[in-house]
């Protein structure tokens, strides 16, 4: 039984004009967006095509500075520490770009970092010679052993740790903060990887212990596609930390052979801007902030889990989530059907999904010992009839 919601879902779904005419469970690929945030981005495009582009984002150049004041206050750092990015993993690729890795550096990470995570720190592998480790999971596979992972930063010296905290491919949530407590006793570099969090679950970068933390508006925080954002702590800038591509946005040209990074994490953007998404997420992120992320987590959470329950009860169906602290995404496989057909039966029945693959998380569902599953991922403006609706749905697509 779901507790008594504290939120005014009829509010919430009136401001949410998808809702009417879907079951939205994919918000772990993009949540749907509020009607603040699509009017933000509408007005602005219109002032672009009524008095132009540069002379527009000059006009509401300070909606544009409200972008970075509404990030940190989602995340508790000040507005210079937030970067505007065109996704997390634009964001994550920027960070990386500003390590000096070397031959022999070590990357600590996870078995359970996200898939273009991984491939990036393969690709710095091929280009640098670094050598990746993946701490190893608890023995019930409920997250990492952050004990194991702590040993391995004290015997191996990492140039950086990375955590992703709640993985694209599961419920799991990771133990971020108690990662970062290790990497700050031993002064080591950490990334962690919000992405599905952010929106969902309340970000604090000092309780976390980051220096780094990528992020992207299109999921759980309802915002636009294309965006995301990079936070960048006092440490690395004070510490001359830049990008391996820095413009005349993020730097000044001091002298035919020299250049200055600015101080902020600005360094870390771009000179062109789409400006009405950067406003469509400022908005986004205001309209969570008001909601209350722990308040909409704690729902979509809940709802997530009598999702699962239900589901568990479905005969043929396997929920593969673990971990006591789960996140809104549910993942199942489902005997006797291939994965496109699968997702294009719930389509007809105008239920929204997602399916990951193997290649997704290779080490996951090697585990897990599946090629495929389904991923649905509810949020606090759904209502736990339509949990009953999904439910029902599959119960009858695994009879059939």
């Amino acid at each position: 039984m779901l507790r008594e919601p504290l939120l005014d879902v009829a509010a919430l779904r009136a401001d949410t004009p998808g809702a009417e005419s879907v079951i939205h469970f994919n918000n772990a690929g993009c949540g749907l967006l509020a009607r603040p945030v699509l009017d933000a981005m509408v007005e602005h495009l219109r002032l672009e095509a009524a008095i132009g582009g540069y002379e527009a984002s000059a006009a509401r150049s300070g909606a544009v500075r409200g972008f970075y004041q509404a990030v940190a206050e989602l995340i508790h750092c000040g507005p210079e520490n937030i970067a505007f990015a065109g996704s997390a993993t634009h964001a994550y690729a920027r960070a990386l770009s500003a390590i000096p890795f070397e031959a022999g550096d070590v990357v600590l990470t996870t078995r359970n970092d996200f898939v273009s995570n991984q491939i990036a720190f393969l690709a710095l592998r091929k280009r640098f010679g670094v050598e990746i480790v993946h701490a190893p999971d608890r023995p019930d596979g409920a997250g990492v052993d952050v004990d194991a992972m702590a040993s391995l930063m004290r015997t191996r010296r990492p140039r950086l740790v990375a955590a992703t905290h709640v993985p694209t491919n599961s419920g799991l949530v990771q133990p971020v903060a108690d990662i970062g407590r290790h990497c700050r006793e031993l002064d080591l570099l950490y990334l962690v990887d919000a992405c599905q969090s952010a929106g969902q679950r309340d970000l604090d970068v000092a309780e976390i212990g980051c220096d780094l933390l990528t992020a992207t508006c299109r999921k759980f925080l309802r915002g636009p596609r294309g965006s995301g954002f990079l936070y960048v702590s006092d440490r690395v800038l004070r510490e001359g930390y830049e990008p391996l591509s820095i413009d005349m946005h993020g730097a000044r040209w001091t002298g035919p052979e020299a250049y200055e990074p600015v101080a902020s994490a600005a360094r870390f953007e771009e000179w062109e801007f789409p400006y009405a998404t950067l406003l469509g997420c400022a908005e986004a992120v205001r309209y969570a902030t008001g909601v209350g992320v722990a308040a909409a987590g704690r729902r979509a959470a809940e709802l997530a889990g009598a999702l699962r329950t239900g589901l568990a009860d479905v005969p043929g169906v396997r929920v593969l989530d673990r971990g006591a602290d789960r996140a809104a995404l549910v993942t199942f496989a489902i005997d006797g059907w291939a994965a496109a057909e699968f997702k294009a039966a719930l389509d007809a029945r105008r239920i929204n999904s997602a399916l990951s693959y193997r290649e997704f998380a290779v080490l996951d569902f090697g585990d897990k010992d599946v090629d495929w599953c389904l991923r649905l991922s509810p949020h606090y403006y759904n209502t736990e009839s339509e949990v009953e609706s999904v439910v029902e749905a599959v119960r009858e697509l695994s009879a059939a």
